[in-house]
């Protein structure tokens, strides 16, 4: 196929767009592959269809070669099966609901569990008929508050989703190891470098998750890893390793003082240490205690929370979001402060949350035994040594507390250390939460009911498209993996001879011939316009036809090296096939 420059619907900025946050932002906009139409929404131009579908592709192989089977669902979809699951209210802000004209409530779908779910209890009723794997490649919708980095975070996105329907765990088990070496095949095949995390399921549900993530500094979601062991993990899903409990006899009774200008951490640890106690203080002998806020989507009631971690520590609000998931959080205002006077800023204690029936969730490290310096729930007094299990006993405990490098691996081997990664992939464990919701069962061979367990994996395909422009580009522009380029070669005839436009037309012809995608400069526009546009657009195999033709040479450049080499023009077509077929 030749796809010549002079009629492609193509326009390349030599600009960077205003709004472009990230490297792939940037360049997709720069080199003609995306235009965006609405905030999160983004049209597909030619040359970055055909990346899109070249990673389309890869990823129907790969499915299909586990034996699971596509199928397609609409994008508009009814608000009762999501009713049923919790899912309408669980969503909130982030689901678009539409009505129709007779008043009827729909949504854009933002997952299928549900379709999926009723689809199988439709069609199937006996345990012969499993197991089966279904999926599908579609848009998305959710409406994101703060759409950013052009298609890496839209409100309109392709995703390849897929369900596994198993008659047991250990079906299930097997069905979500043929997915993550699938992805892991995928992943692979389309240059990636990525690594594979523990996750939290979020607002799918389930049990055992991972995630894929593409590593990148521009990426959204922090994970850590250990120095010494295979562990791996986004921060939201570390769990932290809880000290063994202390025992309670011969401890120091607790004792208020009174602490003047003292509401931070930093200003308490200085006092402490200036007052003659007898012992040197650290922020990580406090514990602070933060107050939030939660309520169920869909709800308009807020529920005080009561948060305590070392003081050493920040509350990690993505943390704790996940933790607390599906309910929403927030930060308490000053209204909530004047609703509550039990509430003394700066010096929140255990004991006025407890008194008035405020729920209190700790840090694992806060265990029974452990003695804390924290407010007394009186401006300007804190006490020193409440004891955990003595003197206050918490509701129960919730990862909250950031996750820091130098931390200690939760496998107990070796440090953590942080980097940055863009989600490409997640892979659920799903069990029985929406088959209970729908009864999906199977008649089995004993003719009782068997309930089915579900997976669920699923990928951001359009995603993928800046998470792979993340990763191969430089400054002159993209440097596609060749999975996924809009063509195989980029054919740059330069110079006005018409025996060099004959030549370009002939090696273009016959590339053709021979299967390869040429993306033929055939413009009436200078050499340096072509080979700029040759860098931005960024085809693995650059093929200038210029001057050197008249010597018999054809230059062949590799666009990720820059190395270039001298082909002789008899030979340049089987040279280029060749390394199409590497």
């Amino acid at each position: 196929m030749i796809t010549r420059m002079s009629s492609l619907f193509l326009r390349t900025l030599r600009e960077d767009p205003a709004d472009a946050e990230v490297p792939s932002h940037r360049l997709l906009v720069r080199a003609g592959y995306v235009r965006r139409a609405a905030p999160g929404g983004y049209s597909w131009l030619p040359l970055g269809l055909r990346v899109l579908r070249n990673i389309e592709r890869v990823v129907r192989e790969e499915m299909d070669a586990i034996g699971a089977q596509e199928i397609q669902f609409p994008a508009l979809l009814p608000k009762e099966p999501y009713e049923a699951t919790g899912r309408w209210s669980e969503y909130g802000d982030t689901l678009f609901r539409i009505k129709d004209r007779k008043g009827a409530d729909y949504l854009l779908g933002p997952t299928h569990e549900e379709l999926f779910t009723l689809t199988v209890k439709g069609e199937y009723s006996s345990y012969k008929d499993y197991p089966v794997m279904l999926y599908q490649v579609q848009t998305k919708y959710r409406d994101e508050a703060r759409p950013r980095a052009g298609v890496l975070r839209g409100r309109e996105f392709v995703m390849k989703d897929s369900y596994s329907f198993d008659l047991d765990d250990e079906g299930l088990e097997v069905s979500y190891q043929k997915h993550r070496a699938a992805y892991i095949k995928m992943f692979d095949r389309l240059g990636l470098d990525y690594v594979i995390v523990a996750a939290t399921s979020g607002a799918m549900g389930g049990s055992a998750s991972e995630e894929f993530l593409a590593t990148a500094e521009s990426g959204e979601d922090t994970y850590v890893r250990s120095t010494d062991s295979g562990y791996a993990a986004n921060v939201e899903a570390v769990v932290t390793p809880a000290p063994p409990a202390r025992s309670l006899e011969g401890l120091p009774e607790a004792q208020v003082h009174h602490t003047p200008d003292t509401p931070t951490i930093e200003t308490l640890v200085d006092f402490l240490n200036g007052a003659g106690l007898g012992r040197e203080f650290t922020a990580a002998d406090t514990l602070k205690n933060v107050l939030v806020k939660t309520r169920i989507p869909g709800t308009k009631e807020w529920t005080l929370l009561g948060i305590g971690v070392p003081g050493d520590r920040e509350v990690d609000m993505k943390r704790l979001e996940a933790a607390l998931e599906p309910a929403e959080v927030a930060l308490v205002e000053e209204s909530d402060f004047t609703a509550n006077p039990f509430l003394v800023k700066g010096y929140i204690g255990p004991g006025a949350l407890q008194a008035n029936g405020i729920r209190f969730l700790v840090d694992p490290r806060i265990v029974t035994g452990t003695a804390w310096v924290t407010g007394a729930d009186k401006a300007d007094h804190h006490v020193v040594d409440l004891v955990c299990g003595r003197d206050f006993t918490p509701d129960g405990t919730v990862e909250a507390a950031d996750v820091r490098e130098g931390d200690a691996s939760p496998d107990g081997r070796g440090t953590l250390v942080a980097a940055r990664g863009i989600e490409i992939g997640h892979i659920f464990q799903l069990g029985r939460k929406y088959a209970d919701a729908f009864e999906l069962d199977a008649l089995g061979p004993d003719s009782k009911p068997v309930r089915i367990t579900m997976g669920s994996y699923g990928i951001g395909v359009s995603r993928l498209v800046a998470a792979i422009a993340e990763q191969h580009h430089d400054e002159l522009g993209m440097v596609w993996p060749r999975a996924v380029s809009p063509a195989d070669v980029h054919l740059v005839v330069a110079g006005k001879d018409e025996s060099v436009f004959e030549g370009g037309e002939r090696i273009a012809a016959e590339l053709s011939d021979r299967g390869v995608s040429v993306l033929f400069d055939d413009r009436t526009v200078s050499p340096g316009v072509k080979f700029a546009d040759a860098e931005l657009v960024g085809v693995p195999t650059i093929v200038v036809v210029g001057k050197g033709l008249a010597k018999g040479v054809v230059e062949v450049k590799d666009r990720a090296t820059g190395e270039r080499t001298e082909i002789d023009a008899d030979a340049i077509v089987d040279h280029v096939a060749g390394l199409v077929r590497e």
